[in-house]
């Protein structure tokens, strides 16, 4: 049986780009790059078709992400940050034909965008307190709407996260068992809305052999990288993003 795989090339100049994006934030930092990924896509497809199209190529990257960082997760706050994460799911679920995704993608970059603010004019220090568990549920919640809608959780569960200063095999790690979790939970309500079809699975699998490159690649910095230049590096990661969906949600029709 033949699939309709998109043909159209455009697409895939914007699509190979984004899934190498996606890859590397899945494996070295997650805090930003890979939420541009879906904006990127829909220059080509809407949003909808654009989620439902990094379903397989996601699994994959969290399957290798979780192999090559499975012994240095954070335990306590997988257990604190997973529940939470699967309550943003079901509050997607219910919503997501309801919601404008560009709008949805907008207030994600504007939230992005004020916790790089608060970062630069109040840096902090050795003795800075962590956020109170209370901000990290309502954050993690949110990241689990915003991935649910646009695979762009990595922003609002990294304005919990980034501030306990985990080392960065730490951080990988525990970024990779969460969304492997929350995206696992997707593919059922993604099924049920009809976003699963043969033509966006049979495009996904299309891109699928360019998944393990960006995976490859983090998994190599993540290991070498100094701690200092790895958030530095998720900053510039968060601007792209917070700039680029604040862009989508308001400026871009």
């Amino acid at each position: 049986m033949n699939f309709p795989v998109i043909t159209d090339p455009y697409f895939y100049a914007v699509a190979i780009p984004a899934v190498l994006l996606m890859g590397i934030s899945k494996s070295g930092f997650g805090a930003g790059f890979g939420s541009l990924a879906v904006p990127l896509m829909a220059l080509a497809v809407t949003v909808p078709q654009a989620v439902a199209i990094m379903m397989p190529i996601l699994l994959l990257m969290d399957v290798m992400g979780l192999a090559a960082f499975r012994k240095h997760f954070d335990a306590r706050l997988i257990r604190f940050l997973v529940p939470l994460g699967l309550v943003g799911t079901v509050v997607g679920t219910l919503s997501f034909r309801l919601l404008d995704a560009r709008l949805v993608a907008g207030i994600v970059g504007i939230f992005t965008l004020l916790f790089l603010a608060q970062r630069l004019a109040f840096p902090p220090r050795a003795d800075s307190p962590h956020p109170p568990r209370w901000l990290g549920g309502i954050l993690t919640v949110v990241s689990g709407f915003t991935s649910f809608v646009a695979h762009a959780g990595g922003p609002p569960v990294n304005a919990y996260v980034i501030p306990m200063r985990l080392p960065p095999l730490v951080y990988t790690a525990t970024m990779a068992f969460y969304f492997f979790a929350v995206n696992l939970s997707k593919w059922i309500p993604y099924g049920w809305l009809g976003l699963l079809d043969q033509r966006n699975m049979a495009t996904s699998l299309a891109l699928l052999p360019i998944a393990p490159i960006g995976v490859l690649v983090g998994v190599r910095l993540a290991h070498r990288i100094r701690p200092l230049l790895f958030y530095r590096l998720i900053y510039a990661g968060m601007l792209l993003t917070g700039c680029k969906l604040v862009w989508d949600g308001f400026f871009s029709r």
